[in-house]
């Protein structure tokens, strides 16, 4: 046999090898950088989550995972770019307001949050705690209720903005109880909460990361949390269903979102590994540790909770005529 034909023969063979091996047929995703598009600034919620995710899907993957922090228009500035990525490797973080709210909100939307985005995985529930100042004078859900029943309009609660979680769960709570409260919307959750500790607000729903230490210190009470079951953090602090709201929950969700066409295959993978990166004690410990509950599942769990969610604040953003235009 001469060398040339030895030659053929070992590319041929080398090539069959290609074909059928697993990397091949797989396209040996990721090939490349993959990015993670947080649609928020950098130190939030959603950052602390998806900088410990990455770090862990960066070892599973392979390939380095980066965060890209894209705020702006409550989300929708990111959520665009994720819906708009073709490069195969560019995913991000769904929360509310993007995908669920903001729709409902505003007029014009650049993206159709029901069909440019494949759902891959819910990583976090994180409930709203509804707190007061010592100084209110309410000790139970029952009473600040009855004080709104009784009168119309005068009972305040603050937020960081129209439409957020903080609001709308104000909104969701006399929807649920057919009052009358006045909503104050503040520039930042944390103004907010100046002010709630001052006085100047009957109440406020925070979320629990914002809410802990001044609950912790003295300086705010918690009435009650928006999950459907007690926190680990605070266990003798009753939900709002145990109070006597049936069927209220609240949640600032975080889950991981791909454009619409992304291949299954890759969605598959990327469920698998968020997954485990979920067991990890330090991850379930900075969510836990905040008020979150550690979630997980498959991809069309998450599909159907988005659906849940639409379905839900649908009806209170109607009723509550809300707008952001």
């Amino acid at each position: 046999m001469n060398t040339t034909r030895r030659a053929l023969m070992a590319s041929a063979a080398l090539a069959a090898f290609a074909a059928a091996s697993p990397a091949h047929a797989q396209g040996a995703w990721p090939s490349k950088t993959v990015k993670l598009i947080v649609p928020y600034a950098a130190g939030g919620f959603a950052d602390t989550r998806a900088r410990k995710i990455a770090d862990a899907l960066g070892k599973t993957l392979g390939q380095p995972v980066i965060v890209d922090n894209r705020g702006g228009a409550g989300g929708v500035t990111g959520t665009d770019m994720i819906a708009k990525a073709t490069d195969g490797h560019t995913f991000g973080f769904g929360s509310p307001a993007p995908l669920v709210t903001n729709p409902m909100l505003m007029k014009k939307m650049p993206y159709d949050a029901a069909k440019a985005f494949k759902p891959i995985i819910l990583i976090e529930e994180a409930p709203l705690f509804l707190t007061i100042a010592p100084n209110q004078g309410f000790k139970t859900v029952k009473e600040l209720v009855d004080y709104a029943r009784a009168n119309p309009g005068k009972l305040t609660y603050g937020s960081s903005g129209v439409g957020g979680a903080h609001h709308l769960s104000g909104e969701l709570l006399a929807f649920d109880t057919q009052t009358q409260m006045t909503h104050v919307p503040y520039k930042g959750g944390s103004l907010a909460a100046t002010d709630l500790m001052g006085g100047h607000l009957a109440f406020m729903f925070e979320m629990g990361y914002a809410a802990l230490p001044s609950i912790q210190a003295g300086k705010v009470n918690a009435l009650a949390v928006s999950s459907r079951q007690r926190l680990k953090v605070l266990p003798d602090v009753p939900t709002l269903q145990e109070a006597g709201i049936k069927g209220f929950e609240s949640y600032n969700w975080l889950g991981m979102i791909a454009p619409a066409s992304t291949p299954d295959a890759v969605i598959a993978r990327l469920n698998q590994s968020v997954n485990e990166a979920l067991k990890q004690p330090d991850l379930r410990q900075m969510i836990e540790g905040s008020g979150g509950i550690v979630v997980g599942g498959t991809p069309e769990a998450y599909g159907k909770f988005i659906a849940q969610e639409r379905a839900k604040w649908g009806p209170v953003i109607k009723k509550a005529n809300i707008t952001l235009d």
